[in-house]
């Protein structure tokens, strides 16, 4: 059998080197189809992952799509454990392995609960963090931000992050990597009512930035998504359907994007693909916003 060969490049290129390596060997090309694609759903072979705010939407999609490349996955909620238990099953269904773990993403001590529930389960480290974790909570106007909600926003959406940033860094060495989620929000201000969660998400991109510097000499690598109108229970409970009509009529593609979409980039910025990028935001929006 043709060995397997590991590569990171595009469809066309992977053409071109198959007709060029096995001079267009039926036998040979399948046994290299075979392998390659075995060696592309197994980037993250060996690797342990956990995802906050890992059980719905966006969330659910990144835990997916890591357990399919090969990932243990842990699967962080806060308050819905039917969600959670979902999304488990669906990807040990698929014959992937995750676990469930309840952490509020907001308090340290249970962030450290979740950090250490996963190592207990899969091993002493973990490769990848994805914070998922976040939400508006609500649209409210400057005059009625008080200071309660103003606090809640920045703890979800910023504190979240930087607790589990901290708590994972013992056990994640070189070749780690860090997605943090932003939106499109974080760029042009957001929609009505916003102001708070927009500021948050501003500030996740200046953590990502200081932390791409501080742990890149570590050979870890901490990168952002930043998606713009994506159709999730985020959009259904707090957007009113005009405007997401509107918004998506205004964007170049002509709809709202879908939670899988994201995923698909999640994996790669987790992945050795995107080995040379670090401290950048992926704008993820159909052209509706350019950075």
């Amino acid at each position: 059998m043709t060995p397997a060969i590991r590569l990171n490049i595009t469809t066309r290129e992977a053409v071109v080197r198959i007709i060029y390596r096995f001079s267009m060997a039926t036998a040979d090309i399948e046994s290299f189809v075979h392998s390659f694609q075995i060696n592309t759903m197994s980037s993250l072979q060996g690797k342990v992952a956990i995802v906050t705010g890992g059980s719905r939407d966006i969330g659910r999609q990144v835990s997916i799509k890591l357990a399919a490349a090969g990932a243990k996955v842990c699967v962080n909620y806060n308050s819905n454990q039917q969600l959670a238990d979902e999304t488990v099953q669906q990807i040990k269904q698929a014959g992937g392995t995750a676990i469930a773990v309840k952490a509020d993403m907001t308090s340290a001590a249970e962030v450290t609960k979740l950090v250490d529930s996963c190592v207990a389960a899969f091993g002493n480290a973990v490769h990848i963090l994805v914070n998922v974790a976040g939400g508006i909570m609500g649209r409210k106007p400057l005059a009625d931000l008080d200071e309660a909600f103003w606090d809640s926003v920045m703890a979800v959406n910023l504190k979240s992050a930087y607790l589990a940033c901290r708590a994972v860094l013992p056990y994640m060495g070189t070749g780690g990597a860090i997605v943090n989620f932003a939106s499109q929000a974080a760029r042009d201000g957001g929609g009505g009512g916003a102001i708070a969660y927009a500021t948050a998400k501003g500030a996740v991109l200046t953590l990502t930035r200081g932390l791409a510097k501080e742990l890149g000499p570590k050979g870890i690598r901490v990168n952002c998504v930043s998606p713009g109108m994506i159709s999730t229970t985020f959009h259904d409970t707090f957007t009113k359907p005009e405007i997401r009509t509107n918004v998506a009529n205004a964007t170049p593609l002509k709809r709202e994007g879908q939670a899988s979409e994201v995923a698909d980039l999640v994996l790669y910025l987790a992945s050795d693909a995107s080995s040379f990028i670090n401290g950048e935001s992926v704008e993820i929006n159909g052209g509706s916003y350019f950075a």
